[in-house]
C-alpha cells in the first residue's frame, strides 16, 4: 500500500532526501557559533581601545585569525541555511523562489569571501 497519489507518482515529486542533512547542519553550525562567538567576543575585548597597529598585530596571530575565519565560515553557512529555509517555506511562487535561493547563495559567498579576505589581509600584513 502506498501513500502517494496517482499524480505524485507520475510526476516523481517526492522527498529530495536532503532535509535531515540540512537540519543537522543548522544544529552543528549553531553549536559551533556559540563557541566561536565567545572566542570572537574575547578577541574584540582584547582589541577594544587599541590603535590600528595593535589590532593588526592581534589579528596577525594564527590563534586569533583562525577562530575568526572559522566564525565567519560557520556564521555565513548558518545564515545561508536559515535564509534558504525561510525562502523555501514562505515564497510560494517558483518564478520568485529560484532567483531568491540563487541570490541567497551568491550573497553568502560574496560576504563570506569578503570577510575572509579582510582577516587574511590583516593577518599577512596587508
Amino acid at each position: 500500500m502506498t501513500m502517494k497519489t496517482d499524480m505524485k507518482s507520475v510526476r516523481g515529486l517526492g522527498s529530495a532526501h536532503s532535509g535531515t542533512h540540512h537540519f543537522w547542519m543548522q544544529r552543528v553550525t549553531a553549536t559551533a557559533n556559540v563557541f566561536l562567538a565567545i572566542a570572537f567576543i574575547i578577541i574584540l575585548i582584547k582589541a577594544a581601545g587599541a590603535d590600528y597597529e595593535a589590532a593588526k598585530a592581534l589579528v596577525a596571530s594564527p590563534l586569533v585569525a583562525i577562530p575568526m575565519i572559522l566564525f565567519v565560515v560557520s556564521g555565513i553557512y548558518h545564515m545561508h541555511l536559515g535564509m534558504q529555509v525561510i525562502i523555501e517555506d514562505y515564497v510560494h511562487t517558483e518564478n520568485l523562489k529560484i532567483p531568491l535561493v540563487m541570490g541567497n547563495k551568491f550573497f553568502s559567498i560574496v560576504i563570506g569571501l569578503s570577510c575572509i579576505y579582510a582577516v587574511l589581509t590583516l593577518s599577512f600584513g596587508g
